[in-house]
């Protein structure tokens, strides 16, 4: 068979699959595309989503309602998108839990890889270590002496047990050689307070989130988390240039079923980019300190795998659980 008449017969194989014509391919979107999000209304996941439904309306001619689907850190609202007709008009916004959430709950009720499929990668944004004014570390290197020196005695604020700061955290004691006691809180706000106390002396979250504390010299940023430096603080050092190879990151990006068609996942994740690579929603996303993406749906498909594969053995040497 040609190569091309091969490439033909597995498209329309695949459409037959999913009992979509070629013709209904063409034609989406003809009627309203849901997008869900995994959590309740307002916070960044929401914001971008509102972002996103909003320029891709202007694109499809079609409305792109947003539908809050929270619970289960994340898995509730992923659970429905798997569950989905397969046939583009139901897409999931989904962030760094949606990587982790297979290292850290071995029943869920979908297959992250099997059942889902990568549309693009929409934005990301930094994880920062930062640090209590008081702390006699100005830097990772030091923070490492410090703690090697005083073994047992640092303590870390995160936003809660099995997030991707907490993760994070995690890794860089492994990769350091380190050890300090976690203290886990629900959410961002009442890590940062304590640590802006002085009742805990590191924090780790995500850059925008507490970039107003070290404006106002309530906290210290020591490093990013990123394998490359942040666009709007070019001047910040990564922990990747004192431990070799390190890497963590918040995403946001946008799944659909695993059976939507190819073609159509590609057309989706094109529009995708456009919206995000717009002037406007680039201005919007800088505001509150995002990095807009756009990504392919084999380089977010990519990303997932080694991201689940990352934390999975992230989890497993910590000894992770979640009650």
């Amino acid at each position: 068979m040609k190569p091309m008449t091969r490439r033909l017969a597995l498209l329309t194989a695949g459409l037959l699959a999913s009992g979509i014509t070629l013709a209904q391919t063409e034609a989406w979107p003809n009627k309203p595309v849901t997008l869900i999000v995994p959590f309740a209304a307002g916070g960044p996941t929401d914001t971008v989503a509102r972002m996103l439904a909003e320029r891709l309306q202007a694109q499809w001619k079609q409305p792109v309602l947003i539908d809050y689907k929270p619970g289960g850190g994340t898995m509730v609202g992923t659970q429905f998108v798997a569950r989905a007709p397969a046939d583009g008009y139901t897409l999931g916004m989904a962030i760094s839990a949606h990587m982790i959430n297979p290292a850290l709950q071995p029943k869920m009720a979908y297959d992250t890889v099997k059942d889902l499929a990568g549309v693009g990668l929409v934005a990301q944004a930094h994880f920062g270590l930062f640090a209590h004014p008081s702390l006699p570390a100005n830097t990772l290197a030091e923070l490492v002496a410090y703690a090697r020196q005083n073994p047992g005695k640092l303590s870390y604020a995160t936003p809660g047990i099995g997030t991707g700061t907490h993760l994070a955290a995690e890794m860089m004691e492994h990769m350091a050689g380190i050890f300090m006691v976690h203290i886990p809180y629900r959410g961002s706000a009442p890590a940062q307070q304590d640590v802006i106390g002085g009742r805990v002396p590191l924090l780790f979250d995500v850059q925008f989130s507490a970039m107003p504390f070290v404006r106002d010299n309530r906290l210290k940023l020591l490093a990013l988390a990123s394998p490359k430096r942040a666009a709007q603080s070019p001047e910040v050092p990564l922990m990747a240039e004192a431990l070799p190879g390190f890497s963590a990151m918040s995403l946001i990006g946008v799944i659909a079923p695993a059976g939507v068609p190819r073609p159509l996942v590609e057309r989706i994740s094109a529009d995708i980019a456009t919206a995000v690579r717009s002037p406007e929603m680039g201005a919007r996303m800088a505001q509150l300190g995002m990095e807009p993406v756009g990504s392919t749906p084999q380089a977010y498909d990519s990303l997932i795998r080694s991201e689940i594969a990352k934390w999975t053995q992230v989890v497993k040497t910590a000894g992770i659980k979640v009650e």
